[in-house]
């Protein structure tokens, strides 16, 4: 059980790998005894954190503090930390009982004594082969191999060197153990086990953990506390009913769990529409706001048609043992159901929602902005990595191109090179391609969430510029995708005093 007394603490931590950042602005405090998670889809930077509080990454700036001493610049070996690989790094050529007495074999323990002159003095000794006797059958017992102590480790199963793995790492008897992945090697049914006998040990040990996973049920199985990650930053930390229930932004919603996720709109107080009707709500925006709205499966009930907010009808049924998964469209909008009670496929229903199980949230993009925008000396504007067609004469009403390409503005001449200025274009109005010949940049994407009606993309190009894109057509994550804009469609404000190009 965790108690209040901070043991770690990390204070704006930072990790820059050449240009970007793998971690940035990384705050947290961890209680002794309590179980965190790091999580978060892969590339988060969520084991960079990890490598960084075990020693093996230095951070590029920030302060790592363990009991309020600074060890951020310390080797791994003067850190009373151990850590747990997926993959377990056992030796072949030991026994089980070798294995995870190595590391005591190695390790010196410090005695005070006195010199000739009656000074005491600091001096160091091994174990002795009793005391590490004692502790190997104490660590063995915690992971349940006792009677496998001659045993080579070749000979186990997955489960089994696993679990010798971690016997290795708290023989030692860390202040914190670091748990990187630890069961992503097993199979489904192992690593459930897995999950449950991690939280009887750390219960039994009462040490600090810190564990690595992009596994939710793990997540929420497992901690205490569950730091969920993006892009090297924080969106969420909490318990794990806090983070499933009461979700920060939509990414978080769709990473943990199932959800819906809408656009919807502020109609007045408390009252937010979406799905074609105006729903009551708990959480208060401005009015005519766009938000995100986050809808759980299981908290959607199934009423009589024209007995709840909105009608829809169910087009299909999977039954999952303890629920049924019901689809149904409201409109173009499909709705995701889960319920203990069955209904027949291709009828119409009515929907009902209580108003505290509608979480509306700010919506986490509204636009592409680009801040960092200019024109080039042919009138094109520069942004994102990359050059675009674009209308420069609505930088100023009235405005045109001369036959020279020169911008004219209120009877004055400009040249427009190297203008500063501010870039917006609309999610619905960038166009991806497959064929990546066919626009003017190729990025990668990164992220996909379901909206109900259409996904949301995020496309990450070399140079880490982003284009998030409404679109209705279906992709995977990890697709390579071209990026075109049609130049009626890109905004452009000027950011420079338009006066110091005139000719």
């Amino acid at each position: 059980m965790a108690n209040n007394e901070i043991i770690l603490e990390l204070k704006d931590v930072n990790k820059k790998f050449d240009d970007s950042y793998a971690v940035e602005n990384f705050n947290l405090n961890v209680k002794k005894g309590e179980f965190v998670t790091f999580l978060g889809p892969s590339g988060c930077g969520k084991t960079t954190t990890l490598r960084m509080i075990a020693g093996f990454e230095i951070p590029t700036s920030g302060q790592i503090l363990l009991n309020g001493q600074d060890i951020g610049q310390l080797p791994p070996y003067k850190r009373p930390l151990n850590t747990v690989f997926q993959r377990y790094a056992l030796f072949p050529h030991l026994d089980v009982y070798d294995n995870i007495a190595f590391g005591l074999k190695l390790r010196k323990l410090p005695y005070k004594t006195k010199d000739k002159k009656g000074n005491v003095v600091t001096k160091y000794r091994k174990y002795t082969r009793e005391e590490i006797d004692e502790k190997v059958v104490a660590a063995l017992k915690i992971v349940d191999l006792e009677a496998f102590e001659s045993r080579n480790v070749t000979t186990l199963s997955g489960g089994q060197q696993q679990r010798v793995a971690i016997a290795r790492a708290i023989v030692n008897e860390p202040e914190i153990l670091l748990l990187d992945e630890p069961l992503g090697a097993l199979d489904l049914k192992m690593r459930k086990e897995m999950q449950l006998e991690l939280k009887a040990m750390h219960k039994k040990l009462g040490i600090t953990f810190i564990y690595v996973t992009h596994d939710q049920e793990e997540a929420l199985t497992m901690s205490d506390t569950i730091v969920v990650m993006k892009d090297g930053q924080i969106q969420q930390i909490g318990s794990p009913m806090n983070i499933y229930n009461e979700p920060a932004n939509a990414f978080v919603a769709d990473f943990i769990g199932e959800s819906n996720i809408y656009v919807g709109t502020m109609t007045g107080s408390k009252k937010v529409r979406f799905l074609t009707s105006t729903w009551d709500c708990v959480d208060d925006f401005p009015i005519n706001e766009k938000v995100d709205v986050v809808v759980r499966p299981e908290d959607i009930k199934i009423v009589p048609v024209n007995k709840g907010n909105v009608n829809a009808k169910i087009i299909s049924k999977i039954f999952k043992g303890i629920h049924y998964q019901f689809t149904a469209m409201v409109g173009n909008n499909e709705v995701l159901i889960q319920s203990t009670e069955d209904s027949p496929v291709d009828i119409e229903v009515g929907l009902s929602i209580a108003p505290d199980l509608i979480q509306i949230m700010e919506r986490e993009f509204t636009s592409n902005v680009y801040e960092d925008g200019y024109i080039n000396k042919n009138n094109k504007v520069v942004f994102a990595g990359a050059t675009w067609d674009c209308d420069v004469t609505q930088l100023v009403e009235g405005s045109s191109l001369d036959e020279d390409g020169y911008f004219i503005a209120k009877g004055k001449k400009y040249d427009l090179n190297d203008l500063d200025v501010i870039v917006d274009v609309d999610m619905h109005d960038i166009e991806i391609s497959d064929d990546l010949e066919a626009g003017n940049i190729v990025g990668e994407i990164i992220q996909m969430v379901w909206k109900g009606d259409h996904y949301q993309l995020i496309i990450r190009t070399e140079d880490e510029e982003d284009f998030v894109v409404d679109t209705e057509w279906t992709w995977n994550e990890f697709d390579k995708v071209s990026v075109k804009i049609n130049p009626s469609k890109i905004k452009l404000k000027l950011k420079d005093d338009l006066s110091k190009y005139e000719i």
